[in-house]
């Protein structure tokens, strides 16, 4: 029996439908920044998975409830107990979002010149490791590079580059942060084995170990699909086990917590506990909130419930397989196998008129919207390349994918079906697709704040 949504819809909300002339004079004002289209302009907003689910009515009745007491309040016991007992650390500490919740964590345990170790940082994680002078080094599995590969665990970690690294680069290495599921590297999971292969060395080398666990129940849930031994475990069984395995985590709740707001972070050791709370409590707010509002305290408790829940996992599952099959009948290659938050679109094997620098996942992505208001953004040079102080390319990505997030309880498959004929719709006639330059943009974080020019295709 095919798989489905275990809820029912009680409340919905309008989405804009616009012409393409509509669309071409918004991604114009925009400067071609899928970030700074207004929503109200966007039909399929596929941008991101982060603080874009549907709350259920038990997570806004828990808020309803919610206590505002600045200090204690019964809110921040609730969130705790459900922390708690999926994470089992004895500290934890509510922060308003994943990447406060890695600034606060990486300044209380790197140093400037030191290593930050993992499968794949993403955008923000990279770049607070980098504020504090530190170097995030990337050590994705072999199996990452192959995009076309089937293999199960492709999100895990090159266990014998990383010992390479801990045995040369000795006390410079700072942390290992172990990304669950691998969102830089295609969505994929990361195994059991991986992970406890990264304890031992870990263990051997006197080196911190802490887990991105921002998607940790979709992990888990992948485990009890793929790795063998784990068939008969529960996701919350999982999600418990590789807990335990690390020293530590920075979540952000905005993904597996189905809330839009809120972060944990979640530690062993008491004295790096503590500098984490001094930090807290002078950036973000008191330990008991940390910048968050009690509501979103009791969205989060409920959610992190919510999303461990078989019959909700198996349908998300099902949601992301069966947009695959579309995605593929309609032409078009995605890193395999298709994980569950998000597909990767292969934009450099079908725009292979377009070079690196004239970025064709940008180009995908931006002819996306153009064709049918669909929003999405580019994994691809404009993400990870280098560039020149006049902002040309001058090192690619090894890689050139568009990321297709699929919110959480948003979508139905009417609008993943009505996706993929767009999709359809461009990989017709690939060459059509225009290039991109850059015209400005940040040293950090670029693809964020960045602006730049369309080159029309060459009749």
């Amino acid at each position: 029996m095919k798989p489905f949504p275990p809820y029912r819809i009680q409340v919905v909300k309008e989405i804009p439908i616009t012409t393409r002339q509509q669309r071409e004079d918004a991604l114009a004002r925009a400067s071609y920044n899928m970030f700074d289209l207004p929503s109200n302009m966007v039909t399929i907003d596929l941008l991101t998975d982060s603080g874009t689910g549907a709350v259920s009515a038990a997570q806004e009745a828990a808020a309803a409830q919610a206590d505002r007491s600045y200090a204690g309040s019964d809110s921040y016991y609730r969130f705790r107990a459900v922390l708690d007992e999926v994470t089992s650390y004895p500290h934890v500490f509510p922060v308003h979002q994943g990447r406060a919740a890695e600034r606060v964590l990486f300044s209380s345990v790197l140093k400037a010149g030191q290593l930050s170790l993992s499968n794949t940082h993403f955008d923000t994680t990279r770049a607070n490791v980098e504020l504090l002078g530190a170097e995030a080094r990337d050590l994705p599995c072999a199996e990452f590079w192959n995009l076309d590969s089937t293999e199960p665990f492709k999100g895990n970690v090159d266990l014998a580059a990383l010992e390479d690294t801990l045995r040369s680069e000795g006390e410079r290495v700072g942390q290992v942060l172990i990304t669950i599921t691998n969102n830089g590297g295609g969505g994929q999971p990361v195994s059991m084995a991986n992970l406890r292969a990264v304890r031992a060395l870990c263990d051997r080398y006197g080196v911190p170990f802490f887990l991105d666990a921002a998607r940790f129940a979709e992990n888990a849930w992948m485990v009890v699909q793929r790795e063998a031994g784990y068939g008969h475990l529960t996701p919350r069984e999982v999600a418990r086990q590789a807990f335990a395995l690390a020293d530590g985590c920075v979540a952000s709740l905005k993904k597996d917590g189905i809330a839009p707001m809120g972060a944990v972070i979640g530690l062993r050791d008491p004295e790096v506990a503590k500098r984490c709370e001094v930090n807290l409590i002078a950036t973000e707010g008191f330990r008991t909130y940390g910048g968050l509002a009690a509501h979103d305290l009791e969205r989060v408790a409920r959610g992190v419930e919510e999303v461990l829940d078989p019959n909700y996992l198996r349908s998300r599952e099902a949601d992301a397989a069966y947009f695959a099959e579309l995605v593929n009948r309609a032409g078009v290659d995605i890193v395999r196998p298709a994980g569950m938050h998000a597909l990767y679109l292969n934009a450099g094997r079908l725009l292979q008129h377009i070079p690196p620098h004239g970025f064709p996942g940008h180009a995908l992505a931006s002819e996306l919207y153009l064709a049918g208001g669909v929003r999405c953004v580019e994994l691809g040079s404009l993400y990870l390349g280098t560039f020149d102080e006049d902002h040309n390319l001058v090192t690619p990505a090894p890689f050139e994918l568009v990321r297709v997030a699929i919110p959480r309880r948003t979508y139905t498959q009417a609008h993943l079906e009505y996706v993929a004929d767009v999709l359809a719709d461009v990989a017709k006639n690939p060459t059509r697709v225009a290039s991109y330059r850059v015209v400005d943009a940040p040293p950090v974080l670029r693809h964020f704040n960045l602006t730049l020019e369309r080159i029309p295709p060459r009749p």
